[in-house]
């Protein structure tokens, strides 16, 4: 991996990590109330560690984002798959919004689904673009799965 242009990956980087700093605030509000109170799982993770492996996987995101990005916006299937990678940010957003933020189990499961999709969609268009911008989301989609899991298990736990 080559980097030319450092001004890039760390916007990159900082497009992704302002995702989940959006979500931390749907978050936080949350997470010593709402989500302490309900049954979790036994595979549950503490929240410490959730917080830091989110950090790691901004960081991957960000610069799989700037080794596409660095092909250039005018090659067209550049620019497609920047916006399915928006449309994927956007989504992990959401996510927190609608599971901690409307302290909704039930749409969260559902939106996470949709998240993981674009997640996997996205890989496969970074794919044909850079090997290893895809291989850089695999571990994203690997947590989401993991979340997508624990969404499930504390909806199933937690009926309201």
């Amino acid at each position: 991996m080559k980097i030319k242009n450092i001004p890039k990956l760390v916007v990159s980087i900082l497009i992704c990590q302002s995702a989940g700093i959006v979500g931390s605030i749907f978050t936080s509000s949350s997470v010593q109330t709402w989500y302490a109170e309900l049954q979790l799982p036994v595979f549950a993770p503490p929240g410490w560690f959730i917080g830091i492996v989110w950090i790691i996987l901004y960081t991957l995101m960000g610069i799989s984002l700037y080794l596409v990005w660095d092909k250039g916006l005018r090659n067209k299937r550049v620019k497609n798959s920047l916006y399915l990678f928006g449309l994927q940010l956007i989504l992990n957003a959401v996510w927190s919004f609608l599971f901690f933020g409307l302290r909704s189990p039930f749409l969260g499961l559902i939106e996470i689904v949709f998240l993981w999709v674009f997640i996997l969609l996205t890989i496969l268009k970074f794919y044909k673009i850079s090997r290893t911008a895809a291989w850089l989301l695999v571990p994203y989609i690997v947590w989401v799965s993991i979340a997508l899991m624990l969404n499930f298990s504390i909806w199933w736990l937690n009926p309201i």
